[in-house]
């Protein structure tokens, strides 16, 4: 039994008002050739497949074009769940459709149809999937007056070790006494796990409740397929728990990052655990420094024939005021792109010298409300379970299905 795990694609993204949906159909043609060429018997999509709830016709079109590509090869399940990304219904609205290409598709918690029997071509079970989507807090956590941030913490715990044991359960039961693996899914951000500056990747829970302890997550998952952290790593140290990891850098804090998917060989239910490369393609550089710095990385790249999209970031202390001008004059007659330039010595000045210059634009939601609690010189005591409420309420707008009914 071969499976290949990915996640986090995020069709539709763009990356400073720059389309990358080159990128996603590069990816997209390089993994439907693993899968046929390596002969796949199982692929896994953890969540996040759209980096919004309304994705674009285009985000669209390369989804399904990709699924039927799949369900024209050996590869006999594909098995998609949602992120929080996604959005719920639009994922399940196809889902009847994509039975026929055996896609299995969970777009949220969904108990009676989560657990999967993958079976072979002479119809015996080859291995049993729980395809455990993103659980939102309204899904595993019923809220109560004048609970505390601990009481909400507990009862979120509590919520995921139940669900994710309830339906451990249930696959040791149909497994029996076959030598099959049982194989998880999730869509959540584990205790410990690594993000990076500029990542994309959005707290999913009310202050910290969100770092689910891997103690959540059931022994007799022989592997657990997890989406939403776009670095690729393990859980707890282990070997079968992993991110695969977003497959292109969805910012510049990941340009230097090797994206891979993970491919999963299991002999019986014991599974031996390979990374696959992916290829970059579409280089991100981020330079900074002083003047000369920057044209000095600039002629080397030019030198080297790149194709590089450009975050630039200026940090020396004399003003250049036209710094654009230079860099754009460095770039000339190359394949270089300048996706953002950060004059990072003209904004501090502006912003010490006039506050106004800043807008609601500039920051992020936690932000202003900090600035909130300050201006109304709200008390250090009453500021976390202010601060929990307020990120609690962001968290139900931004779950909330535009394409449900």
């Amino acid at each position: 039994m071969k499976l290949l795990h990915t996640s986090d694609w995020h069709l539709g993204r763009s990356l400073y008002g720059r389309g990358r949906y080159d990128e996603f159909t590069a990816f997209l043609n390089w993994l439907a050739e693993q899968v046929e060429q390596k002969q796949v018997d199982l692929l896994i999509i953890a969540g996040d497949i759209f980096d919004t709830t309304a994705p674009s016709n285009r985000a669209q079109e390369l989804y399904y074009s990709f699924l039927c590509r799949i369900g024209k090869s050996a590869c006999r399940h594909v098995v998609v769940i949602g992120g929080n990304h996604d959005s719920p219904s639009f994922l399940n609205a196809p889902k009847a459709v994509l039975q026929a290409l055996n896609v299995h598709v969970v777009g949220a918690m969904d108990p009676e149809n989560e657990l999967l029997i993958c079976r072979d071509a002479e119809g015996i079970p080859e291995a049993i999937v729980c395809a455990v989507p993103y659980l939102r807090d309204r899904d595993i956590r019923q809220s109560t007056a004048g609970e505390s941030i601990d009481d909400k913490r507990a009862k979120l715990a509590e919520g995921y070790r139940a669900h994710y044991h309830q339906i451990g359960e249930r696959a040791e039961t149909a497994r029996g006494d076959l030598n099959i693996p049982i194989i998880g899914t999730g869509h959540c951000f584990a205790a410990g796990g690594t993000t990076l500056a500029d990542d994309g990747v959005r707290d999913l829970n009310v202050g910290s409740l969100d770092h689910i302890e891997a103690s959540a997550f059931p022994a007799c998952f022989d592997y657990l397929a997890l989406g939403h952290l776009h670095v690729p790593q393990k859980v707890a140290q282990s070997e079968t728990m992993r991110y695969c990891g977003s497959p292109i850098p969805m910012g510049f804090g990941e340009a230097k990052q090797q994206k891979i998917v993970l491919e999963i060989n299991f002999e019986g239910h014991d599974p031996t655990v390979d990374e696959i490369p992916i290829p970059c393609f579409q280089p991100l550089e981020r330079i900074a420094g002083g003047l000369d710095e920057i044209l000095t990385a600039l002629k080397q790249l030019k030198l080297e024939h790149s194709t590089a999209w450009l975050e630039i970031e200026y940090n020396a202390a004399e003003i250049v005021p036209d710094l654009r001008d230079q860099i754009e004059a460095a770039i000339e007659n190359s394949d270089l792109e300048i996706r953002r330039i950060k004059n990072k010595r003209i904004i501090d000045r502006v912003l010490q010298r006039i506050d106004t210059a800043e807008t609601l634009d500039d920051l992020e939601p936690a932000e202003v409300f900090t600035r909130c609690l300050e201006t109304h010189e709200i008390s250090d005591a009453q500021r976390p379970e202010l601060t929990a409420a307020y990120t609690e309420i962001l968290q139900t707008l931004e779950e909330a299905d535009s394409n449900a009914e």
